[in-house]
Order: structure tokens, then C-alpha cells, then sequence
């Protein structure tokens, strides 16, 4: 049987002409930069760089975004006296953080309590909100359903509860995360600890189980259109439309190890919705702790979703 060469095999399939893509309609601003080759990305994906085309609502998103990371940085750089290895070695642990409690929903406190995270938080949001709006409408002008724009947009809900909607609905900033890596890990800590254990949170249960679930299946599906790819699975649009032996393989090794059916279109939907459902859900439980449930610990005890008394090893004798 003839074997169709993809990335995977010694061979890099790259096309005589660079790929220009589909005219654009209308723009301002058009596809910039002259289209590269490159060996090294051909070894694991498409090996053509460009053109680009931002476009002005992408041109705005990466400015309002590179104000919000400047601000971020100069505070950081601040933090350590402006020196450069101490801004490395420290990276981790700095932070920028939100405004005290005693400030509440205060606009603009003073730049150096929390007023610098505000204006941070304005910059960022509107980056990531113009960036979205360029998703939905590059994918109307393709003629491409908008699924991109709307997993996007469960990221973003996530986003906003846990630094905007959540703070106003208590009434206080300080509710909101800090910008950097360790403080915000300390953050989601004392959270949980705060408010009875996230365990017991049935919304992010929910989120942790879309999510492990989200990463099982596109792990799944990767490794299965790998081990087809010989016969082509990796052109899977062509295996959608018009389904040839690749499909028939992966679905038959599906159904005998999996214990399900799953086609090359449906194996997409199954990850999409695990995938949105995670930080829709996470969402959801961040809304409702501190609002309508305060201890999640004894909600579950009352709801029988938890055992009373913690369980206690009996002693080894």
C-alpha cells in the first residue's frame, strides 16, 4: 500500500510557491513581511514564517497588551532597585498587587497601593477583549465558524471573575489576584485555605475534571492520528469529507481499546467542549466562593457531599 510522506517522515512537504492565503476584503492594513522557509520548522510542522496580518484591531491588542506587561515590569524592576540580576533571580516571587482592603472599589488609589495594578488590569483587559474581537471577525471574513473566538472567550470569562466580577461583587479590590508567577500561586493557597478547601467545590471539581479529561483526550486523539499518519490521517479534512483507510483504523482502534465510538470530526467536538468547559466551570466556582458559599467544607458536610468527621487512620500495632 503507498505510503503518503508527511512530517513525520524524512521528507518535508513544503509548497513551490510560498502560501499567500485568501485575499483579504477590506483592511487598512495589509499582509506585512516576505514569506521565509524554514528547515527547522519543517521538522515539526509547517515550515513557511509569514505574512503576517494584524490588522488594526491586532495592531491594538498588542499595544494595550505591551503597556499592561511594561507597567508590570517597571513596578518589578522597582521592586529590586533596577538591577538586572536581581530582576532575573527574583522574577518568581515579585509581584504587582491589587489595593489594599481599606480602599474597597476605590477608581484610583494611590499608584503605589494598587493604583498601578488598576491601570494594568484596564490596559490587559482591553487587550485581551480586542484581541478576541480579531478572532470573531477574521473568522466571519474566512467564512470559518466562530468556535475559536468562543473557547477563547471561556478563558477570558475565568479572567474576569477572578479580577474583576468576583472584587466588585464583595466590594473591594483586594479580593483580586496579584500579577506575578509564586504570588499568584500563594494567592489560589490561601483561597482554598480561606474558604473551607476549593476541594469541596462542586464547580471545581467539575472544572479539574474537564480539565485532566481535556488533556487525555487530545493526547488520545494526537498519538491516534500519529499512528494513522502513514496512511494520511494527518490530512484530516480530507478524512472528514471523504473518509478513507486512516479513519477507518483510528475508529476501529478506537472502539476495541477506548469503548467508544469517535470519527475525525467528532473526536474534535469531544476536546472542544472539555476543553471550554474547564475554565467555564472554574469560573463559576471562583463567582460563588465568598458570595453565596463561604466554607466549602461545611456546605459539602450539610449538602452530604462530605463525610462529617475526617477519617483517621487506625495506629499500626
Amino acid at each position: 500500500m503507498p505510503r503518503y510522506q508527511n512530517i513525520f517522515t524524512q521528507i518535508q512537504v513544503r509548497s513551490a510557491e510560498p502560501e499567500e492565503g485568501p485575499p483579504l476584503l477590506s483592511s487598512t492594513f495589509g499582509r506585512s513581511g516576505t514569506p521565509l522557509i524554514s528547515y527547522w520548522l519543517g521538522k515539526i510542522g509547517c515550515a513557511q514564517i509569514g505574512p503576517i496580518y494584524l490588522g488594526f484591531l491586532g495592531i491594538a491588542s498588542l499595544f494595550t497588551g505591551f503597556i499592561a506587561i511594561l507597567i508590570i515590569g517597571m513596578n518589578m524592576g522597582a521592586q529590586v532597585n533596577w538591577d538586572p540580576l536581581k530582576f532575573i533571580f527574583h522574577l518568581p516571587w515579585l509581584s504587582l498587587n491589587p489595593p489594599p482592603p481599606q480602599y474597597g472599589l476605590q477608581v484610583m488609589p494611590p499608584l503605589n497601593e494598587g493604583g498601578w495594578w488598576l491601570i494594568t488590569g484596564f490596559f490587559l483587559t482591553t487587550s485581551m477583549l480586542l484581541w478576541w474581537a480579531r478572532t470573531y471577525r477574521r473568522a466571519q471574513q474566512l467564512g470559518l465558524g466562530t468556535h475559536v473566538s468562543w473557547a477563547f472567550a471561556s478563558a477570558i470569562w475565568l479572567y474576569l471573575v477572578l479580577g474583576f466580577i468576583r472584587p466588585v461583587m464583595i466590594g473591594r479590590w483586594s479580593e483580586a489576584v496579584p500579577f506575578g508567577i509564586f504570588p499568584h500561586l500563594d494567592w489560589t493557597n490561601n483561597f482554598s485555605l480561606m474558604h473551607g478547601n476549593l476541594f469541596y467545590n462542586p464547580f471545581h471539581c467539575l472544572s479539574i475534571a474537564f480539565l485532566y479529561g481535556s488533556a487525555l483526550l487530545f493526547a488520545m486523539h494526537g498519538a491516534t492520528i500519529l499512528a494513522v499518519s502513514r496512511y494520511g490521517g494527518d490530512r484530516e479534512l480530507d478524512q472528514i469529507t471523504d473518509r478513507g483507510t486512516a479513519s477507518e483504523r483510528a475508529a476501529l482502534f478506537w472502539r476495541w481499546t477506548m469503548g467508544f465510538n469517535a470519527t475525525t470530526e467528532s473526536i474534535h467536538r469531544w476536546a472542544w467542549w472539555f476543553a471550554i468547559l474547564t475554565p467555564l466551570t472554574g469560573g463559576i466556582g471562583i463567582l460563588l466562593t465568598g458570595t453565596v458559599v463561604d466554607q466549602w467544607r461545611d456546605w459539602a458536610v450539610i449538602h452530604s457531599f462530605a463525610s462529617p468527621d475526617l477519617y483517621l487512620a487506625p495506629p499500626i500495632r
